[in-house]
């Protein structure tokens, strides 16, 4: 079932839950970004991980695997939305949107723009006092991109890798 459509001039894309079928096309998406071009994350001898992850990620209800399918029934985006309940903030609910991807084809068209607008949207109606994301310092487009949409860089992140 889509959760929604985006029409872009004479084009429309479907927003819907990612599918297990949905996975190799999701990891070329990430593997595809130039700041991990010299990671070999999209193996196939990895696939194994990315099965256990896609899984854990479907059977949470906090979660929502985005897969942006094209009319030709290519997948090409996807985006990860993380509901996370809280203490502070007088308890509030805030939406975390993590592993933005858009085919290197379609940039520039609206499509992320759209994305990230239904998600806000989404996370509105599921209750969330604000959305957060991350975004590698290195990505100054990305961080233009995200400022144009209303965000604010009002935190300094931290990150331990184990």
């Amino acid at each position: 079932m889509p959760l929604a459509t985006i029409a872009l001039g004479d084009t429309s894309f479907t927003l819907r839950r990612a599918e297990r079928d949905d996975l190799e096309a999701l990891v070329a998406l990430i593997a595809a970004d130039a700041l991990r071009a010299n990671d070999d994350s999209s193996a196939p001898e990895h696939l194994a991980r990315y099965e256990r992850a896609f899984a854990a990620i479907d059977a949470d209800p906090a979660q929502t695997l985005v897969a942006v399918e094209a009319s030709d029934g290519s997948v090409v985006g996807t985006m990860q939305l993380t509901l996370i309940p809280g203490l502070s903030r007088g308890g509030a609910s805030r939406m975390q949107i993590e592993a933005v991807r858009i085919a290197d084809r379609l940039r520039g068209l609206g499509l992320g723009g759209a994305m990230i607008r239904w998600a806000i949207d989404d996370a509105r109606a599921r209750g969330a006092a604000l959305v957060q994301l991350t975004s590698d310092a290195r990505r100054t487009d990305a961080r233009r991109f995200y400022e144009r949409l209303g965000f604010a860089a009002s935190h300094v992140g931290f990150k331990l890798f184990l």
